[in-house]
């Protein structure tokens, strides 16, 4: 426990500068202070014919409830939701998550619900997610949107470690605010970094993802940027189980005639592929996501996307 609640273990090494410069000392609860550190730590192994949760450790507001197999196609897939016991991320907040998917295992995991980001005026919140997919594992990362709202300042590192043989799917959707509302890039800073790496650290693949509407850079509406899009969302599939190619051809099949705005590439290394969209309507991007997923496994391990439930 004391290692846990060192602030070297919930803080990042290092934090994006335009996160940093709003470091402060709420009136409320600050760093550190009881529920402002989320920690939740899972260890998967291949026990006899599937996947099961074998190490367990949660600190609020992280939590999750057992594992569920309900899909048909692969029943040995331990589909487990992320969950907070709080209404979304607020200032000073410090969130940590370790998920270890040992060798041959297959894991799906994702979130209750959409992450939300509260306004605040003091300090910043971060969140970190360290992933580890070892030898042969299937691992899909797959959580819901993240929704930054007016003056929230937050900073996310991923960071998933993949053994050769392991595939993975990661997405990531980020929307300009409560579109409801009418809130549209109104947060003070979103950033971002996905890092990939092999199990003896080296870095093969990095996504950086800076927005700062009021920022030096003049915004995050340019043609370069957002520009009149309100969600932007990117699936990376990192696998030894079909060729970069392949897998990029996949992505931009999944997505054509969809009116969206899309680009595909391979990643460094011809290590897999990665797709980023571009939409305006919140079904929509969501629809092709659902998509781009069924078309990733069918290619990977033949078999379609199960419907996961979430209400």
């Amino acid at each position: 426990m004391t290692v846990r609640l060192a602030p070297a273990h919930y803080e990042p090494a290092r934090v994006p500068a335009q996160v940093r410069r709003y470091a402060g000392r709420p009136d409320a609860l600050g760093v550190g202070a009881p529920g402002k550190v989320g920690l939740l730590e899972l260890g998967f192994e291949r026990v006899g014919g599937r996947t099961e949760l074998v190490s367990h450790y949660q600190k609020s507001p992280l939590q999750i409830m057992r594992p569920l197999y309900f899909d048909p196609a692969r029943p040995d897939l331990a589909i487990t939701y992320l969950m907070s016991t709080g209404g979304g991320i607020v200032q000073a907040d410090r969130l940590r998550l370790d998920l270890d998917c040992g060798a041959d295992t297959a894991v799906h995991l994702t979130t209750q619900a959409a992450t939300k980001v509260h306004r605040m005026d003091a300090d910043y919140a971060t969140q970190q997610v360290f992933l580890t997919a070892a030898a042969d594992a299937y691992v899909e990362y797959l959580p819901e949107p993240t929704i930054p709202y007016r003056d929230s300042r937050f900073y996310q590192r991923t960071v998933i470690t993949a053994d050769p043989s392991a595939t993975v799917l990661a997405a990531e959707t980020v929307l300009a605010g409560r579109l409801a509302r009418g809130e549209r890039n109104a947060y003070q800073v979103f950033a971002a970094d996905l890092e990939w790496r092999r199990p003896d650290g080296r870095l093969f693949a990095l996504d950086t993802v800076r927005l700062e509407p009021g920022g030096p850079a003049a915004g995050v509406t340019g043609p370069a940027v957002l520009g009149r899009y309100d969600l932007v969302s990117s699936f990376f599939v990192v696998t030894p189980l079909a060729t970069a190619t392949a897998v990029a051809d996949a992505l931009h099949d999944a997505l054509a005639g969809s009116g969206l705005l899309y680009g595909v590439s391979v990643l460094p290394e011809d290590t897999g592929a990665w797709l980023r969209v571009l939409g305006g309507d919140s079904p929509a991007v969501t629809a092709a996501v659902l998509r781009t997923w069924h078309a990733v496994r069918q290619l990977l391990i033949g078999v379609p996307a199960p419907v996961i439930r979430k209400s």
